[in-house]
């Protein structure tokens, strides 16, 4: 049973890991994380793999329930790194950090609606829940495009994924824009709800990626512990590729989700090796999905003007030997 607690706990949490034994240059992060398998796998394998030590890395792990909450952090000075699903990745191109790893392609955001709201076309004047800055509410406004509204023509209502997971439940809203695995345990609460839209109605003319991101200041003040960050990704992602079934577990593990919920999410995952992921940098077609993506992002006012990836997506660390 899937308990609030270990679920849809808000705001963040910090989990130190234990000491282990160090390489006498190992260099100290923080570094924030989501509790979900996009947002966390990497990390979960780092740990069950002890490839922070093996890198020379000691980190100082952090819980967030969104992406936006963990760029506050990083402007705060109270981060170095971090993850960003991909509603928030208009953040870096907005200047407010430095992309230097993609994760994954990810398929797991809905726009979910209560039983009698069954097409795009019935969320007219519906109050809807948004996490703002998220991938929710990036797949939220893209349903609003296809269903030729704007915001003006719904009440949108927003809140953090906890409080969403929560009004959904009881009737507070009528429709969301929200993700796997919490789609799954609103379902089973709500098992009459209808996914109205989902990621993988706008591929491939969007490609969702989400990534991990650095401080502005860390990427020229300490280009050794991008370096290190980046080996243990690089690991990780490697690992997770070739069983993903381990990785559930894993995943599962760490943030104590049943398996079978954290097996949802990743089947709606597209994982790429990394020497995919260096191909496609390499090729210009990762560059090609920001660039969609920041034309998006312009289209809902979050951007202003047009932006180059190159000056967020830095590359050089991973295409490194």
């Amino acid at each position: 049973m899937i308990t609030r607690r270990s679920f849809i706990a808000a705001g963040v949490a910090a989990t130190v890991l234990p000491a282990m034994p160090a390489r006498a240059d190992t260099i100290a992060i923080r570094m924030g994380y989501l509790p979900d398998y996009l947002g966390c796998s990497l990390v979960a394998i780092a740990n069950d793999q002890d490839l922070w030590s093996k890198h020379g890395l000691s980190v100082d792990l952090k819980r967030f329930t969104n992406g936006p909450l963990q760029v506050q952090a990083l402007t705060s000075q109270s981060l170095d790194f971090g993850f960003l699903g991909a509603g928030a990745m208009w953040l870096p191109a907005d200047g407010k950090a430095k992309v230097i790893a993609i994760n994954a392609i990810g398929f797991t955001d809905r726009v979910i609606a209560r039983y009698d709201i069954k097409t795009l076309e019935d969320i007219r004047g519906k109050k809807v829940g948004i996490p703002e800055g998220t991938s929710g509410d990036m797949m939220f406004r893209l349903a609003l495009q296809k269903a030729g509204m704007t915001a003006s023509d719904v009440d949108i209502v927003t809140m953090d994924p906890s409080t969403l997971v929560t009004a959904f439940v009881s009737g507070q809203v009528d429709v969301a824009g929200i993700w796997y695995p919490l789609v799954g345990v609103i379902r089973e609460r709500v098992p009459d709800l209808n996914e109205i839209s989902k990621t993988a109605d706008f591929y491939p003319e969007y490609a969702f990626p989400n990534a991990f991101f650095a401080s502005n200041e860390i990427i020229d003040a300490n280009p050794e512990a991008v370096k290190r960050l980046i080996a243990v990704l690089k690991e990780a992602n490697d690992f997770r590729a070739a069983d993903m079934d381990r990785a559930v577990r894993i995943t599962a593990d760490f943030i104590g989700i049943p398996a079978d919920k954290i097996a949802e999410e990743a089947s709606n995952v597209k994982t790429l090796t990394t020497a995919e992921l260096a191909q496609m940098t390499e090729d210009g077609t990762i560059q090609g999905w920001l660039k969609t993506m920041n034309d998006m992002f312009r289209t809902f006012g979050k951007l202003q003007g047009d932006v180059d990836p190159s000056t967020y997506y830095v590359t050089d660390f991973y295409l490194a030997d």
